[in-house]
């Protein structure tokens, strides 16, 4: 039977989070009042439009509208399901979470959860078990040699926890069978042959372990060191598990992350040894994509805490045409790019290796950007004396151009192509403006295709903007509103269904901003309860709760009053004596409550004045 968190252990998550630091640990905020500030890391901005407020317990932006408490946020910039964010912060507040059979299906335990912690706990083991096949055992110990003559210290590969898995492909199966892990679930690790499951995935290889942001180990990397070549690849590296996407994971990021926040930048380079090498010469903002090219999962991580990114890939035809991909998706996410160019093809461990780390950050100091690194380029492509020469670099620079954000930036690129090629200013505009408008249709469609989207779905009525009215931390504003009206008063699904959560607040003696979007499953009426309550920083008096009281009591008594009038013209069809009896009771409710309506119009009217 599935497992429900009880609401009573998230309030207490909740009541014992301080958001201000939790999202401080990805968004540099700045207190200005009672709020916190800082630009929004859900969108590219200059301008801080994104508060956090400790009052209120939740984030909003006023550019994107990205809003929500801080287990939303969490399931936001680390794309965590509800439970799986109610449980990383319980464990931050040292919270003990309790749960129950059945209940509230926002709350339900994400089913995979247990799963994901059960192969992170195997990995973890795995990794001891290879690492100390590296550093104490005879048949690790070719491994441990190729690594040291690498470069590699005593110190880092003991903070990596680098490994060796052995060359017999049975034995890891036989030592986790004799830890009692069962047949299925090893058989889904990835730690094992699908065709073959008795024989392991990696052997005979240095192995790298990945972890996740909180340093525990999800996935690993095997170096291939002896054997046939021909048939072995390079790398071998863990497939798509529940643990671990390889889009939106980083190596080396729980190590870097520190280090990035301090010094605003950060190093993508090509794989396992570059990024080891950069963090034993002291350059800790190194990480890696993990087998695949650089995707916009992997940018978000770092761009809340990053302005320039430093790309150090190989100089080989492959490394090239991933920097030149990797600068225009950088560039559109408004980040700057510069370009690492390690002398003589070699790579930052080889330099390391080589020449010492002093070498090696100088290189990083030495930097170029990427429009300085993309005319070197074309240069050597596309020659600067004939005219297809200067009409091919110049189409291929303007992808460049379309990628960057500032007018400014963009027209001082093309005035450097125009020197770098010797071609005219007015010529060059002119073709960049003509191969624009050609999309110029197609992305206006696109643009309004996308608003329409943004929609939201719910109806601005005024029984929703009323009960909206009454969210506040003051819970006497709502006390007003439900001693005079019921949920059954109220003709808004919407309006109904935050009245029951914000009673349900009240009964559970937690009548807060917080608790109630904790308890709301529908991202349109969370939104427009933050964006109410972000533009409206003053509250709602005592006052404007009378006069929206007022309000849906009139209306209530407006619906009765046409019930009243839609039965009296039923009854006057009928010529029995009880039936005219009961129209004379009608025309004196309905006269009673055209009394009623016209007071609360006049109290409505005065509360306005």
């Amino acid at each position: 039977m599935p497992r429900f968190i009880k609401q009573e252990s998230i309030d207490e998550v909740a009541a014992k989070t301080d958001i201000v630091s939790v999202i401080g640990e990805y968004v540099p905020l700045t207190q200005k009042g009672n709020d916190w500030w800082g630009c929004c890391p859900f969108h590219h901005e200059k301008t801080p439009s994104f508060s956090v407020s400790v009052d209120k317990k939740f984030f909003y932006c006023f550019g994107c509208h990205a809003s929500g408490t801080v287990f939303n946020f969490l399931m936001n910039i680390d794309r965590m399901s509800y439970p799986e964010a109610v449980e990383t912060l319980a464990r931050r507040a040292g919270v003990v979470l309790e749960y129950s059979e059945g209940g509230n299906s926002e709350l339900k335990e994400d089913p995979s959860a247990k799963l994901k912690a059960e192969y992170i706990n195997l990995y973890n083991r795995v990794t001891v078990s290879f690492h100390y096949m590296l550093t104490n055992s005879e048949s690790g110990k070719f491994a441990l040699d190729y690594i040291t003559k690498r470069g590699i210290t005593k110190e880092t590969i003991e903070k990596f926890k680098l490994g060796y898995s052995p060359a017999d492909r049975k034995w890891l199966r036989s030592f986790l069978e004799s830890k009692n892990f069962s047949k299925e679930f090893l058989d889904n690790s990835g730690l094992f042959s699908k065709k073959y499951p008795e024989y392991s995935f990696f052997s005979d290889r240095l192995m790298f372990p990945i972890f996740n942001k909180n340093g525990e180990v999800v996935a690993m990397g095997g170096r291939f060191l002896r054997g046939d070549s021909e048939n072995s690849p390079k790398y071998l590296n863990s497939g798509e598990l529940i643990q671990y996407k390889k889009r939106e994971t980083l190596y080396a990021f729980n190590f870097a992350r520190q280090s990035i926040r301090e010094n605003k930048k950060v190093i993508f380079c090509e794989g396992y040894m570059d990024c080891i090498a950069y963090h034993q010469c002291g350059i800790e903002y190194a990480v890696a994509p993990l087998g695949t090219a650089l995707t916009e999962e992997q940018i978000n991580i770092v761009k809340p805490f990053i302005d320039t990114v430093y790309l150090s890939f190989d100089s080989d035809s492959a490394g090239q045409n991933a920097t030149k991909r990797a600068i225009l998706m950088c560039r559109k996410a408004g980040l700057t790019v510069k370009i690492i160019q390690i002398k003589g093809g070699k790579d930052p461990a080889e330099i390391m290796l080589t020449f010492g780390k002093e070498v090696l950050t100088n290189e990083v100091n030495n930097a170029i950007l990427d429009n300085d690194y993309l005319l070197l380029k074309l240069l050597e492509l596309y020659p600067k004396e004939s005219p297809e020469g200067k009409t091919k670099a110049s189409l291929e620079f303007f992808s460049y151009i379309d990628s960057l954000q500032s007018d400014i930036q963009k027209n001082a690129c093309l005035e450097q192509l125009c020197r770098t090629y010797e071609i005219s200013l007015e010529a060059v505009k002119k073709d960049y403006e003509n191969k624009n408008s050609a999309h110029l249709l197609k992305n206006n469609q696109h643009t309004s295709d996308t608003k329409q989207k943004l929609v939201p779905k719910l109806k601005n009525t005024a029984e929703l903007n009323a009960v909206i009215m009454a969210v506040s931390d003051n819970e006497n504003l709502f006390q007003k509103m439900r001693s005079e009206i019921s949920v059954d008063d109220l003709e808004d699904p919407w309006a109904k269904k935050l009245y029951i959560i914000m009673e349900e607040c009240t009964r559970s003696g937690n009548f807060s901003l917080s608790n109630i979007l904790t308890r709301c499953n529908s991202e349109e009426l969370k939104n427009k309860i933050i964006e109410f309550t972000a533009e409206n920083k003053a509250g709602s008096s005592e006052r404007d709760i009378e006069s929206v009281v007022l309000l849906l009591k009139k209306n209530v008594f407006q619906r009765q009053s046409v019930e009243i009038n839609n039965k009296i013209s039923r009854l006057e069809r009928s010529s029995l004596p009880e039936d005219k009896l009961q129209i004379t009771e009608l025309i004196a409710q309905k006269m009673d409550l055209s009394t009623k309506i016209e007071m609360l119009k006049k109290g409505i009217n005065d509360g306005t004045n």
